[in-house]
């Protein structure tokens, strides 16, 4: 086999390659990652007198046992599984596999006994906080190698790498030590110290002030603690936003794609000097990107998408108009059985004490697979077996132009400006089931693009290498297998024809874990509109009164009762100054619902108790009421007192007010007005119960009736309605405003579309977040 292009190192003098690791003890870390899955199942099936051991953390309960006996029950262990039989997975977990409870961060001692270690623990991500990335790539392999020097003990070290770890070149990359000169010692305490130095900058005076502001802006109509809550999460992003910023930023000002392939570069050069220099045998493995089995366990095993997944089903999924790669640049991929045949050949052939050897798992040089090729081999497949939109239509294959990373830059800012003023538009616009479906549409858009302008900032580098990795170690250590060598024991990249291979195998293989999830049916959300509900007697069923039950408002109310009992001389004087109020009333509806009622309510004063208290009775006002209840609410209660559920109206109205609606509930809580000699003040009588207060007054509730708040029901219109909606199991957007109606959106709460056509009409639609949407009144509309 010829050099690659532009080398000047002879070809590598293939020499007998040993392929059984007999009775070997070997140390697996990373073992439940992707890779070390795939490495434990190698050595489990093919190299039977071996013995593991495992590092282990606990998880979630669980103990690092309960999680090897989990792991074993992975696809990828089922042909090994088949072959053993229960008895000999038994005999396996008591007599070859040994855990040690323990990551790598604080390591016990290790067995002495200790022949081979396999290091494949790493993070998963990219784009880390800075001081994540260290401690786990930098840290960890520190920390392993300090804790085999403990042992005194000379086991041959297979390093598992990347082979992106020689930063952002072009031309021909060396399977050889790292030539950078930066000390990762200071880069890793300056890592460790970025987190103190960001967690102190974002408790500045002036910095709190804008999460506050954020908070109030975003939860002020909730209550003080929804805007305390929204300020420290925005606090928590903006120091995790700076912190991914630091590993970004600073691998690029040292020469490197991101903050992954720079810890992995320095964790190198840390095996290099505690472990190589100190007269060990270290070997380094450097795959490129791995993705799905080509033949072993079986074609196309993966455990969940990997690198370049994503972008394989965004463009499925029509989230990728353009593509910001070079066409003519290398994605160089390798199936995960290449990949852990390479490890394992490497670790059965040790390498001198003090002279590392470096081995790149990589396709590129040998049988390069370009972007163009990639894009066509999309083009076919997705063309040809297309996801689904929804049950009626299949989303188009995108054709890529490749206009250049600036231009598709560029249309993103232009898309989200765009979509920027249609939420603007629509969030002023009337509650239609329509205008909610629009809104729902916006939010997927931002959701996408936002998953664009992801994948455009982290794969940048990726799609537009110019990098060759030289392979020929690699190739010389293959071709040194014996002869009559299994077939899927071998590593010979030129053996993959790429587009079988992606076509048939991998494909395939992660369109399966999509395609189940890629359709909600729109018809979910009308079988929980129409299924029974449960019979209970522990469970509370709570309604909020205006634009849930009434299709109404304080200030309607206000209107009915002013129409209903005094002379008609007076109407148009109090309609005048109704309307010269209402700005200010809008004011303070949109700072703060209890100000807005407390501000309104003092239209009332002078008002005789008896009278309020006749005219409420009267036929006119509670005709009124009536017709402006809302059938689908009427329906619903009905529905959950059958099901003998308490039900409650609760209101920040004056309680006088809810007389004609009070006999259908079984307790109604609301506002009352104080009084002096008969006569209103125009003062309520205690704090309005809305927002966080109702949320208070719910919990408090639930517990004197012993009431289970996970299987109640809550049925709410406004944005100020969040606090008390989600700390029930079973929470309604009835009509709701643009914030609520995004918030249910988020959360896939039901969201439904109540109107005076009645349970036959249109208002007796619902749906679900995830499904068709909804709109409501502008934020503005409510008082």
């Amino acid at each position: 086999m010829s050099s690659s292009p532009g080398l000047a190192l002879p070809d590598q003098t293939p020499g007998a390659t040993r392929v059984d690791l007999g009775g070997s003890h070997v140390l697996l870390t990373g073992g439940t990652g992707f890779v070390g899955q795939a490495i434990l199942e190698r050595l489990l099936s093919s190299h039977p007198g071996t013995t593991v051991t495992l590092l282990i953390r606990p998880k979630a309960g669980t103990s690092a046992e309960g999680r090897l006996r989990h792991l074993l029950k992975k696809p990828v262990f089922s042909s090994w599984r088949e072959a053993v039989g229960p008895e000999g997975v038994e005999k396996a977990l008591a007599e070859r596999l040994r855990v040690i409870e323990s990551g790598l961060g604080d390591l016990p001692d290790l067995p002495g006994d200790l022949d081979v270690v396999i290091h494949s623990a790493s993070t998963v991500s990219f784009d880390p906080p800075i001081d994540q990335a260290f401690e786990t790539n930098v840290g960890g392999a520190v920390g392993l190698y300090e804790a085999l020097r403990k042992t005194g003990t000379d086991p041959h070290v297979v390093h598992v790498s990347t082979a992106y770890v020689g930063g952002i070149r072009k031309g021909v990359f060396p399977e050889a030590s790292l030539g950078h000169t930066v000390d990762w010692r200071v880069e890793r305490a300056a890592a460790g110290d970025a987190r103190a130095r960001v967690e102190a900058a974002s408790r500045q005076p002036e910095t709190l002030r804008t999460f506050l502001a954020q908070g109030r802006a975003a939860h002020g109509k909730t209550g003080p603690q929804a805007v305390a809550a929204a300020a420290e999460e925005a606090r928590v992003a903006w120091v995790k936003a700076r912190l991914v910023d630091y590993g970004r930023t600073r691998a690029e000002t040292l020469g490197w794609t991101d903050v992954y392939t720079l810890t992995k570069a320095f964790a190198e050069r840390a095996a290099e000097e505690l472990w190589a220099e100190a007269g060990h045998r270290l070997s380094v493995v450097r795959p490129a990107i791995v993705e799905s089995a080509h033949r072993h366990p079986y074609p196309g095993w993966i455990d969940g998408f990997k690198v370049a997944d994503p972008l394989i089903m965004s463009y499925a999924r029509g989230l990728l108009p353009e593509f910001p790669g070079v066409p003519d640049s290398v994605l160089d991929v390798i199936p995960v059985d290449y990949v852990v045949n390479v490890i394992l050949a490497v670790a059965a052939n040790p390498v001198e004490a003090g002279s590392p050897q470096y081995f790149h798992a990589s396709s590129g040089g040998s049988n390069p697979f370009s972007i163009l090729r990639m894009f066509e081999n999309l083009k076919a497949f997705f063309t040809a077996n297309p996801l689904p939109r929804d049950e009626h239509s299949s989303i188009e294959a995108p054709h890529w132009n490749f206009p250049g990373v600036r231009k598709v830059e560029g249309a993103i800012r232009t898309a989200n400006r765009v979509n920027d003023v249609r939420e603007a538009v629509l969030t002023r616009l009337p509650s239609t089931l329509r205008t909610r479906t629009a809104l729902a549409g916006v939010q997927t858009r931002r959701a996408d693009l936002e998953s664009l302008q992801s994948l455009t900032d982290l794969y940048r580098h990726y799609v537009q290498s110019e990098i060759i990795f030289d392979d020929r170690r690699t190739r010389a250590l293959h071709a040194g297998l014996p002869a009559g060598s299994p077939a899927d024991i071998g590593f010979d990249v030129t053996d993959v024809d790429w587009e079988a291979y992606f076509q048939e195998v991998h494909f395939p293989s992660i369109t399966a874990m999509t395609r189940a999830f890629s359709v909600r049916p729109a018809a979910s959300a009308a079988v929980a509109d129409t299924r029974a509900l449960p019979r209970r007697d522990d469970v509370v069923a709570v309604f909020d009164l205006e634009g849930t039950v009434l299709d109404s408002n304080i200030v309607e109310q206000y209107l009915w009762v002013r129409s209903a009992g005094f002379r008609k001389a007076a109407w148009p004087g109090e309609v005048a100054s109704l309307l010269t109020s209402l700005p200010r009333y809008l004011r303070a509806e949109g700072r703060d619902r209890g100000e807005f009622i407390r501000t309104f309510s003092r239209r009332y004063e002078g008002m005789p108790v008896a009278r309020l208290s006749g005219v409420v009775r009267s036929r006119g006002y509670a005709d009124t009421v009536l017709r402006h209840t809302l059938p689908d609410a009427l329906a619903r209660l009905a529905e959950h007192r059958a099901a003998g559920h308490r039900t409650v109206l609760v209101t920040g109205s004056i309680d006088t007010l809810t007389t004609p609606l009070a006999h259908l509930f079984d307790d109604v809580v609301a506002s009352t007005m104080h009084q002096r000699s008969g006569v209103y003040t125009g003062y309520l009588a205690q704090p309005p119960l809305v927002d966080e207060a109702r949320a208070a007054w719910l919990r408090q509730y639930a517990q004197a009736n012993d009431i289970d708040l996970s299987g109640s029901y809550g049925y709410g219109d406004s944005f100020a309605d969040l606090a008390w909606l989600e700390m029930v199991g079973h929470p309604n957007a009835v009509n709701p405003d643009s914030n609520l109606a995004r918030e249910a959106l988020r959360r896939r709460w039901s969201i439904r579309d109540w109107t005076r056509s009645g349970p036959h009409g249109r208002s007796g639609t619902s749906t679900t977040s995830g499904t068709s949407s909804t709109t409501a009144k502008g934020d503005g509309g409510r008082v």
